[in-house]
């Protein structure tokens, strides 16, 4: 196997995932000083939106550390830096499905968000303890915690794009956790919900937002609720509006083509669900070499359907 795809089996090579758990274990020494937080965590993230999830992993345990370094002068923008740098890493954790990590990064997100006063970062922190209580299976304190955080976004008034992004994005997660738990009314009545709330927001999301939400996000967000709900027409029929070019990053339109291949397999559509993970793989490979999920839809398309095609192309893009 070649050392570029450690990865493609769904495992992470070991000294990546060590440095990370030393750095939540005990926070190593910063990587330099002065810190620009700022500018680093930009950085970080344009690296992941472009869906190179390996150099974040290597940068991830640095970045942890200069954030608390950051964080030392004890103010409430210290501290809400600290926290989203932690919810990054529980977005780069879960995308491995690191679940346990992630678990660790969440907790800290938290604690340093309530110290950081921010609602907002409060809201990101909720979020991401979110998703990975409902990869422990525990829907229902997802659910809980997600929809108090809405309330405590919509509280601040909604007069800012942050706040409104923020609060949209609360009403997703939502949806898409009530989603994941059967709850079928609340699933569409917060999807339809985070719809209205998105509609006064613009197309193109500012950069460096916390919240990078968009009509056309939330769009794709309903592809995903009506998936997990086990409506595979109508996440097809949502997704055939939309466009990947919509979206401004790669790894969302990455995100994009493989929700629409989840939802074309679902439906039992071998050849559509390939082709869509074909388009997700000529955007970023990353998408359906390093996602676990997406990976076991590839090995069951192999065993399955293995003259179907596009199924040829993808088992040779993830096993070579």
């Amino acid at each position: 196997m070649r050392r570029r795809s450690v990865l493609a089996a769904g495992l992470v090579a070991p000294q990546l995932l060590a440095g990370v758990d030393d750095a939540l274990a005990a926070v190593p020494a910063p990587t330099a000083a002065p810190v620009v937080l700022r500018a680093q965590m930009a950085r970080a993230r344009s690296t992941f939106d472009s869906g190179q999830y390996t150099q974040v992993l290597k940068g991830l345990p640095g970045l942890l550390a200069d954030a608390h370094q950051a964080a030392r002068t004890r103010t409430e923008a210290g501290f809400g830096q600290l926290s989203t740098c932690y919810a990054f890493a529980v977005d780069v954790l879960t995308k491995i499905e690191s679940y346990g990590r992630a678990r660790v990064a969440a907790d800290r997100a938290t604690v340093y968000a309530d110290l950081s006063g921010s609602v907002v970062a409060a809201a990101e922190a909720a979020r991401q303890t979110a998703i990975v209580l409902r990869h422990e299976g525990k829907a229902h304190a997802a659910q809980k915690l997600v929809t108090d955080a809405a309330v405590s976004v919509e509280a601040t008034g909604l007069t800012t794009d942050t706040q409104r992004a923020a609060y949209a994005q609360m009403l997703c997660t939502t949806a898409y956790t009530a989603a994941q738990s059967g709850d079928r009314v609340e699933a569409l009545t917060m999807i339809r919900e985070a719809a209205g709330a998105a509609r006064v927001l613009p197309a193109v999301a500012p950069q460096g937002q916390l919240f990078p939400v968009t009509p056309a996000s939330v769009d794709a967000y309903a592809i995903g609720v009506h998936w997990a709900l086990g409506d595979a027409g109508t996440a097809v029929d949502i997704g055939s509006r939309l466009f990947a070019q919509q979206f401004t990053t790669v790894e969302r339109r990455g995100r994009f083509h493989t929700d629409m291949a989840r939802a074309w397999w679902q439906w039992g559509r071998p050849e559509q669900t390939a082709a869509a993970l074909l388009d997700a793989a000529r955007i970023s490979p990353a998408e359906i070499r390093d996602r676990p999920a997406i990976r076991r839809i590839i090995t069951e398309l192999r065993h399955r359907h293995p003259h179907a095609i596009g199924v040829r192309e993808l088992t040779r893009l993830t096993t070579t």
